[in-house]
């Protein structure tokens, strides 16, 4: 019987990419953070790190054996599997040659962690503490965990061939549908607090600062996903730095043709929808299909963000049109640019079919499930903050506290129902 020795290389690569992702959820809380008004910037943080709280028990005790446990049909993992991560020191070639299990449960779970808070910044000022819990309760049992065993754990769409490289489907396209289900959902906040509401950034340094954080992270979201330091995780991370780069420059481009002024915030959305779009294809096209990919994204992502203008959805801050149009657009790319020396499959009209019909679907069921749990939940209790707590804002009725006060005291005084 030969005996499985632990590869110290690969090992030591994907514990590097572990920290990485988990740096981009506080990059994302500082993303979203700058983007909101002063009064609610700490309350879209905290949501960003509750979730990194909550969502990582959840994974421990059966979320990574409902993704990569025995898979039951190819709908789902069995929960008894792996619970509370037992027997996963072992090295598991089924799963991930060369390094212990646990570390790729450590891995996927930062995926996890990251995707319910990436929904956030579609329903930015509008919803209560204790609802928000609860829907991503029950948004990663019902969206995220069945997409993640589907496409990645042996599931239905993994046996049909769809490809995802780093999460196209699984995390952006989900987590962007079940977003703007939340924005249709939910009152606008013109509705709740008036036409002439400020919807304005209040600290474009952290849109930068964040922006920076997750593109540093996003190396090891793409790169790591190849789950060894080889050729596929050095195609992956040359792909990000290439499609980020492209996109936040024709962003650029593009804002100042038709707003007449290149903005950072504009250079930073324009970063986030490249990385986005590339996460599918990341390790599955050669680089001049990354900047194709990092171009096509530009155009794409902004006519969805001037869509929801139209037709007066408050995406605040653009969570379908960035992440579930650019995973969407990412997705069908595979199908187009995909190349056999890098991917080690081909581009084709079938691939194309079966891409197109997995992300489709996914969005399709990804919106239903967002509506759904909103409008349940309304039934309940009060998911939207009344107007005495818009009014002081979400970080003092919420949470008690407040991000900028003249004296540098901090405020005690919070709401008893959050």
């Amino acid at each position: 019987m030969t005996t499985l020795t632990m590869d110290s290389g690969h090992t030591g690569y994907i514990l590097v990419c572990m920290a990485l992702v988990n740096l981009m959820t506080p990059g994302l809380a500082f993303f979203y953070g700058g983007l909101v008004r002063s009064s609610n910037v700490l309350t879209i943080m905290m949501q960003n790190y509750v979730s990194m709280g909550l969502v990582t028990i959840i994974w421990l005790v059966w979320g990574y054996s409902l993704c990569f446990g025995t898979s039951k049909n190819g709908v789902i993992g069995s929960a008894r599997s792996h619970y509370m991560l037992e027997d996963t020191l072992a090295i598991n070639p089924d799963v991930a040659g060369g390094m212990p299990e646990l570390l790729f449960a450590g891995f996927q779970g930062m995926f996890a962690v990251i995707a319910p808070a990436l929904m956030t910044g579609a329903f930015a000022d509008r919803v209560r503490f204790v609802p928000y819990i609860i829907f991503i309760v029950v948004w990663v049992h019902l969206v995220y965990f069945p997409f993640c065993h589907w496409v990645w754990g042996g599931g239905w769409m993994f046996r049909q061939g769809v490809k995802d490289f780093a999460g196209g489907i699984v995390v952006h396209t989900t987590a962007g549908f079940s977003a703007l289900a939340t924005v249709m959902a939910l009152p606008n906040r013109q509705k709740l607090e008036g036409s002439d509401v400020d919807t304005n950034p209040h600290n474009i340094p952290f849109v930068a600062l964040g922006t920076g954080l997750l593109w540093f992270g996003w190396f090891g979201f793409n790169g790591g996903s190849a789950l060894a330091a080889d050729d596929s995780a050095v195609v992956a991370a040359m792909n990000s730095e290439i499609a980020a780069s492209t996109a936040l420059f024709f962003w650029l481009l593009l804002e100042w043709k038709m707003e007449g002024k290149p903005t950072l915030v504009g250079a930073c959305v324009g970063a986030i929808a490249g990385l986005a779009t590339i996460t599918p294809a990341a390790a599955y096209v050669k680089p001049w299909a990354a900047l194709v990919i990092g171009i096509l994204c530009v155009p794409w992502c902004y006519a969805c963000i001037e869509l929801t203008k139209k037709y007066n959805l408050d995406d605040a801050l653009d969570v379908w049109a960035v992440h579930g149009m650019g995973g969407l657009l990412g997705t069908l790319c595979v199908g187009i640019f995909a190349n056999n020396d890098v991917a080690g499959f081909e581009a084709g009209g079938k691939l194309f079919g079966k891409q197109l019909l997995a992300v489709v679907g996914c969005a399709a069921y990804s919106f239903v499930i967002g509506y759904g749990t909103i409008k349940v939940l309304e039934k309940f209790m009060r998911v939207v903050p009344g107007e005495d707590e818009m009014k002081v804002g979400l970080d003092v009725s919420m949470h008690g506290a407040k991000a900028y006060t003249e004296d540098g005291s901090v405020s005690k005084k919070g709401s008893a129902n959050v």
